[in-house]
């Protein structure tokens, strides 16, 4: 059983609701009603509605639940991931943790000091300095003079932003802001670390050195981390246990591989809007699979991979046509094309309204970071007309056991892919 003094957070049936298309709660009858219910001791009227929040369809309640009945705990010295859609409430739970703003409903237990970096430069006053707003934060966060200044350096150097540290924050990039706000936050001991998506805004470089940091300050410091990411290759990699929230609800909450993989397996993609040539033909599906059959967008180095997709058309397909899988950098760079021409693969004519293509691939090459992809279509009967779908799906390569990368592989320097072989 576990000790209560483990836990350094504990979530109880934490709700926040939102009334749409107005600034502050809502209309003075709203107000006074509220008002009224709480001074005569009765429930709040407007709790009993609203809706989930779900932005894609027209809803019938002005008030919804951005987040409905959150309970969890995270025990001291845990990184705890927080995924899931776009909308699902996980940035209005940081930003409630992190006291920017109060549950509707519901509480927070803390036992320890909190640091959060939420969005590109929270905190920091731009007329100030950088050195200046890392003593503005430190204080914020409760820190005597002499404790910032003994971490100082430290700070400066981790940022990386040395030759500016002296200049009016207003002037850096939102990557230099990105930089000074992490290195605050991390390096002057916070007991909780809360971090956004905003590490994205950063280079690889930086992201890298970010998790390894977080991942120091929870294995040798035994503080906690909450990380909210879309990048499930950095939440794999550096978390512990993970929730899973949809439509401002915790759907699961498990170990890592567990819930990223639920995830994946349900995550629905509205594949038939990509239409080729006008409509005649269109993707009806593209999927992703691991050799063990399981519908993936984290890949292991130097393991098999199939590509799986399918062709509908309003019409018999009758003609053959040439089909392109290009996988791309984040850069727009195309590192790799699977062509049915180029290695002379041709479809039979077999009509029929649809077409499944299995592309296998032995080993993934390419060094761990995210790539995109396109797909192309070339028909033969139309004097090589092509017709082509932009990021209609992406993928994380991650380390394997079988090749150890350092922090520091870089594609500039290393390369996109990096071929098997043996030193003698």
């Amino acid at each position: 059983m576990m000790k209560q003094q483990d836990v350094i957070l504990k979530v109880e049936n934490v709700s926040k609701q939102y009334r749409l298309g107005v600034v502050g709660t809502g209309t003075i009858s709203h107000d006074l009603n509220r008002f009224l219910a709480k001074v005569t001791g009765k429930e709040d009227p407007y709790l009993k509605i609203g809706e989930s929040n779900d932005r894609s369809t027209k809803g019938t309640s002005e008030y919804v639940w951005a987040l409905k009945d959150i309970n969890f705990e995270v025990k001291r010295g845990e990184i705890l991931g927080i995924i899931g859609k776009n909308g699902a409430g996980k940035s209005t739970l940081l930003k409630i943790l992190s006291k920017v703003t109060g549950p509707t409903t519901g509480c927070i237990k803390y036992n320890g000091r909190i640091a959060s970096l939420l969005e590109v430069g929270t905190g920091f006053h731009p007329e100030m300095t950088g050195r200046e707003n890392i003593f503005l934060n430190g204080a914020i966060l409760g820190m005597t003079k002499k404790e910032i200044s003994r971490k100082l350096d430290e700070i400066i150097e981790f940022s990386g932003c040395e030759r500016y540290v002296d200049t009016p924050v207003k002037r850096y990039s939102s990557g230099m802001k990105v930089r000074l706000a992490f290195a605050v936050a991390a390096f002057l001991e916070p007991d909780i670390l809360v971090v956004d998506e905003v590490l994205a805004v950063g280079d690889a470089e930086f992201q890298k050195k970010a998790i390894g940091k977080m991942q120091d300050i929870s294995s040798q410091a035994g503080r906690t981390v909450l990380f909210v990411s879309h990048d499930m290759g950095a939440i794999q990699n550096l978390c512990t246990k993970c929730i899973l929230l949809e439509r401002g609800k915790v759907v699961l909450e498990d170990n890592t591989n567990k819930v990223i993989s639920f995830y994946l397996k349900n995550k629905i993609t509205k594949n038939n809007n990509y239409e080729f040539f006008k409509g005649n033909l269109f993707l009806k599906s593209f999927k992703i699979f691991n050799k063990n059959k399981n519908i993936v967008d984290l890949v292991l180095f130097d393991s098999p991979l199939v590509f799986k997709v399918v062709i509908g058309s309003k019409k018999e397909i009758l003609n053959d046509f040439i089909f392109e899988i290009k996988i791309k950098s984040d850069k727009e760079n195309i590192l790799s094309t699977f062509s049915t021409y180029l290695n002379k693969y041709k479809f039979h004519s077999n009509g029929g309204f649809s077409r499944e293509l299995t592309c296998e691939i032995d080993s993934v090459s390419l060094i761990p970071g995210k790539y995109y992809i396109d797909l192309i279509i070339v028909k033969y009967m139309e004097d090589g007309k092509l017709s082509s779908l932009s990021d209609v799906a992406n993928f994380n390569v991650i380390e394997s056991n079988n090749f150890i990368f350092s922090n520091k592989i870089k594609p500039m320097y290393h390369g996109n892919f990096i071929m098997k072989y043996n030193w003698k």
